[in-house]
């Protein structure tokens, strides 16, 4: 196994393990978990702080979800394919805010003006670069409509993101919306066809 293999395979062994114990993971949990020997983990990264850095970028990484974007049928309703594109992200921001929240509350707080240099960053350079790989393929789900749309893909597709993302920080006592009303709001809007 290559030395990189070897790290992703730790990396995806361990994010588990992250969630559920936050920093506060022994290095035997995690050797036993990526069924390797301390030595070995340790071999593949210098400390617990750039494993953890790893799993970091790994679970921002929007691979998983632009995966299933890609994979949602274009010729089914638009409505069909925005529930299923709200899914998946839904998904993706629960995995990320689990290991984030998990690794705050255990005492792990790194702000971005503390990675050391040389430190990696997120996927393909960071958060915009990830959130324009998002929104390029929610483009591809509004395209097939777009001699019926009153805005360009583009700025559907931004607009449906930031309806999405900010839904999702309503506090609890209020109700966030299912994802069908949110997707029935964002194609009807508020107020019933009279």
């Amino acid at each position: 196994m290559s030395a990189e293999d070897r790290r992703a395979m730790i990396v995806h062994a361990v994010l588990p393990l992250l969630v559920e114990h936050g920093a506060n993971v022994t290095s035997s949990q995690i050797a036993r978990a990526a069924g390797i020997g301390e030595g070995t983990v340790f071999r593949a990264f210098k400390d617990k702080d750039e494993l953890f850095d790893a799993c970091t970028a790994e679970a921002l990484k929007p691979d998983h979800v632009l995966d299933a974007i890609a994979e949602i049928p274009v010729d089914q309703p638009l409505e069909d394919r925005l529930a299923e594109a709200a899914e998946a992200l839904g998904a993706h921001l629960e995995r990320m805010g689990a290991l984030m929240g998990a690794l705050h509350a255990s005492g792990r707080v790194k702000h971005r003006d503390q990675r050391p240099e040389g430190r990696s960053r997120s996927w393909k350079g960071g958060r915009r670069e990830s959130m324009a790989a998002i929104r390029g393929a929610m483009v591809e789900l509004f395209t097939p409509e777009k001699d019926r749309l009153r805005l360009p893909p583009e700025q559907l597709a931004a607009l449906f993101l930031t309806l999405l993302f900010g839904g999702r920080r309503l506090a609890p006592d209020v109700g966030a919306p299912t994802t069908r009303q949110m997707v029935d709001f964002f194609l009807h809007g508020a107020v019933e066809a009279g």
